[in-house]
């Protein structure tokens, strides 16, 4: 698990951005496209340099992706095929902030917890709110043994939180993993992570 910011900013992802270059689209995303019969629209929250845009894109869907960086979102719209995809919209927006259309996928990729505890709440009621009966969720949530915890504006759920906040959903993948890996900066960290897929009744 290397694919996350390893410091407290969120506008200086340049050295962020050359680290994940080029690495695939994350499972959990791979695994909630896969599971609809067609494709459809799906928002990429925290969509960075565009890793799992790309593929939503690939498969057929329409997607707006919104991020907090200007670099990224710069990154994603210099890949290849994408200045003239119609199916892209992107917007530069902190995404405890801003709001987005009814979807059938909603991916949030490693980026929740970064937002501290009342932005989390915004970002994760209007995630509910917006997603279609039927849609699902795909993402991750950080647990209280992760090297970042008590980090400042992180926002950290132990397994009983977690199983709280994904209550309302029908549970496609809950899986709670522990492992130690390099950032994407190349700094050491312990990851606890859970990973998320989701149906909304």
């Amino acid at each position: 698990m290397t694919n996350a910011p390893d410091d407290s900013t969120r506008d200086d992802f340049k050295d962020y951005y050359e680290g994940v270059k080029g690495r695939p689209p994350r499972p959990t995303l791979v695994q909630a496209a896969a599971a609809f019969a067609a494709p459809g629209f799906a928002v990429d929250l925290g969509c960075g340099d565009g890793r799992d845009t790309v593929e939503l894109l690939r498969r057929g869907w329409r997607v707006l992706a919104i991020d907090s960086s200007e670099e990224g979102v710069a990154r994603l719209r210099r890949r290849d095929g994408m200045l003239d995809n119609t199916a892209l919209k992107a917007r530069v927006a902190r995404i405890e902030d801003t709001d987005w259309p009814e979807a059938d996928l909603i991916n949030a990729s490693f980026v929740l917890p970064l937002l501290e505890s009342a932005g989390f709440e915004r970002a994760w009621a209007r995630i509910g709110a917006r997603l279609r009966s039927g849609g699902r969720f795909a993402g991750q949530l950080y647990g209280p043994k992760d090297g970042w915890a008590g980090k400042p504006g992180m926002t950290i759920h132990d397994r009983a939180a977690v199983e709280r906040l994904v209550s309302g959903f029908i549970v496609e993948q809950l899986e709670e993993k522990e492992s130690d890996e390099a950032t994407a900066r190349g700094k050491p960290k312990h990851w606890h992570v859970f990973h998320l897929v989701l149906r909304k009744p």
